[in-house]
């Protein structure tokens, strides 16, 4: 087995003003040679938006990019006319594939909007562009790993142009898990949105990473309640 932490105090900053981001992986200004990506795993950035602010209107293609709310609305826009509003306990998928532009804007104009922002590589190119959302509510499961994201439509949770799978897990405190690999080729990148647990002989607290290869069970242990965003994706790009 083979693991890398990442403490939550190294990753990359910026802030400009309105936007308050930290980068996992390098993006933008931040450029870390040792942190480019974790195979299909590209940006992992955890970003803040004042009230009433956000990204203007601009262009991706070819990747896979999920937003996941984790307090207060954001406001999409879209090439494709798609329109509405993500929030906490939300999910957003686009597949940019041959092009699209969007924006997303916080649209509470009394509280920050918080969501993580995660670039996934996808094993197809020029694809038609498409967009998902969905409620997290009904895939909940209480006190373990549900699925919220996978490469099939018809699975569980939002689908992506790419051999992965998303988990979130709502852990008690002082509880065992633990998670099998869905490909044993793939390797698992865990992110603690909140809270404090051991895993593989690790600590990790609010906002640290650790991507994980070369085992195909990994076991997890809450150290207090905590919310635990699971990763798993190729580790060889095509």
């Amino acid at each position: 087995m083979e693991k890398i932490v990442h403490k939550s105090e190294t990753r990359g900053k910026s802030n400009l003003g309105w936007l308050d981001s930290k980068h996992t992986f390098s993006f933008g200004s931040y450029q870390n040679e040792e942190r480019i990506n974790f195979g299909a795993l590209r940006v992992i950035n955890d970003d803040h938006v004042a009230p009433g602010m956000g990204f203007g209107t601009h262009p991706h293609r070819d990747m896979e990019i999920i937003s996941i709310p984790l307090e207060g609305d954001l406001e999409h826009k879209d090439s494709m006319g798609n329109k509405g509003i993500i929030k906490e306990g939300d999910i957003q998928v686009m597949s940019a594939g041959k092009g699209i532009t969007h924006s997303e804007f916080n649209s509470n104009n009394d509280k920050p909007v918080k969501f993580l922002q995660i670039w996934v590589i996808p094993n197809k190119t020029n694809v038609e562009p498409r967009y998902q959302q969905l409620s997290l509510e009904s895939l909940k499961k209480e006190n373990d790993f549900y699925q919220i994201l996978s490469p099939d439509e018809k699975d569980e949770g939002v689908w992506i142009h790419q051999n992965a799978w998303f988990h979130i897990g709502d852990l008690k405190k002082n509880e065992s898990y633990s998670y099998e690999l869905k490909d044993k080729s793939n390797g698992l990148y865990v992110f603690v949105i909140s809270g404090k647990i051991e895993t593989e002989q690790e600590l990790l607290e609010y906002r640290d990473g650790m991507d994980i290869k070369g085992i195909n069970t990994i076991s997890f242990k809450s150290h207090e309640e905590s919310k635990v965003l699971l990763m798993e994706v190729p580790l060889k790009l095509y």
